[in-house]
């Protein structure tokens, strides 16, 4: 960038470009830094955490009331019609989800400070990963053994 810079600057200096061009040029530069620079913190896993964890169970009440007792979680939210029930403190930290073959942990969700879907989406392409969304496993990509890994502002 130094370069365009400096380009610009020359261009000026002999006459090549007005006053009103060169802080347009500067200006384009600078906002396209700011693009580049959201979409780089939006792909950095440096401060990422396990957002939660999604466990299929037999019985939702039986489940919702084991981690309730046990771990003192409360119920953060729930998707009726999906069979879904999130438990947690503030934010869920256990999703359990009514399905035939329990005992499974069927995803998890690593949280990203600044997740942006769009530059996320690229860079997994780029990295030879194809992104999916969908009701249940929201925005997630398969690691090699097909386990869904949802990835989520946290």
């Amino acid at each position: 960038m130094e370069s365009v810079i400096s380009d610009l600057v020359a261009r000026f200096e002999k006459g090549g470009l007005t006053r009103r061009e060169l802080v347009r040029g500067l200006a384009m530069l600078g906002g396209a830094s700011g693009v580049a620079a959201v979409a780089a913190q939006s792909t950095d896993f440096k401060g990422a955490s396990i957002d939660h964890v999604s466990v299929q169970v037999a019985d939702l009440q039986r489940s919702m009331e084991f981690y309730q007792k046990i771990f003192g979680f409360t119920v953060v939210s729930e998707e009726k019609p999906l069979g879904i029930i999130r438990l947690g403190f503030t934010k869920p930290l256990v999703s359990i989800n009514h399905e035939a073959q329990a005992g499974i942990v069927d995803h998890f969700a690593i949280g990203l400070p600044k997740f942006d879907r769009n530059a996320m989406t690229e860079y997994l392409k780029e990295h030879g990963a194809t992104p999916q969304n969908d009701p249940f496993a929201g925005f997630h990509i398969k690691d090699p053994d097909g386990v869904n890994i949802q990835i989520v502002q946290g």
